[in-house]
């Protein structure tokens, strides 16, 4: 096979059109994520510290050619030609991360809860003896106990218990 051939066959899997998919669509979450945490989280963490802004917390490693020290704001050093460690900005991008970490943490469980909730209204809930999990008896691979088609490898499964791994 001609190394082409080999690629369109290795681009054209499922799993990693679904991871293309899956990065896409993780792009655009974490731009609202970010947007939801600068938007609407730090302007209230603003309030509480202040107002204060980190970003300009810098240690001078080497004065500048240009200017020396002491320097106002980090904008002030960098123009001047100092060498930083701009230990504000990494905090700032550290508290930045927390935060987005936080907001998709409670989108995430309140994604789940609707989804509990849905199941439990439909009367799709499983009895709580149940198991979550199973073997798929071609690629064994773990898939929830309710399913009758395996997503790793597409074998149709028996709805029984006997096809439990």
């Amino acid at each position: 096979m001609s190394m082409l051939g080999e690629f369109k066959k290795f681009a054209l899997r499922g799993n990693l059109v679904d991871m293309a998919i899956g990065f896409t669509v993780g792009a655009a979450f974490t731009t609202v994520a970010k947007s939801a945490v600068d938007d609407l989280v730090m302007p209230v963490v603003g309030l509480f510290t202040g107002g204060a802004d980190f970003s300009d917390l810098f240690f001078v490693l080497r004065e500048g050619e240009k200017a020396g020290a002491p320097y106002a704001t980090l904008r002030a050093a960098q123009e001047a030609g100092a060498v930083t460690l701009d230990y504000g900005l990494f905090g700032n991008a550290v508290l930045a991360f927390l935060l987005v970490a936080l907001v998709m943490f409670a989108v995430i469980r309140m994604m789940n809860r609707l989804e509990e909730g849905l199941e439990a209204r439909l009367g799709d809930a499983p009895p709580p003896d149940e198991p979550s999990q199973k073997l798929c008896r071609f690629c064994r691979s773990q898939i929830p106990y309710r399913a009758i088609r395996c997503p790793q490898c597409t074998s149709e499964l028996a709805p029984d218990a006997a096809n439990a791994g």
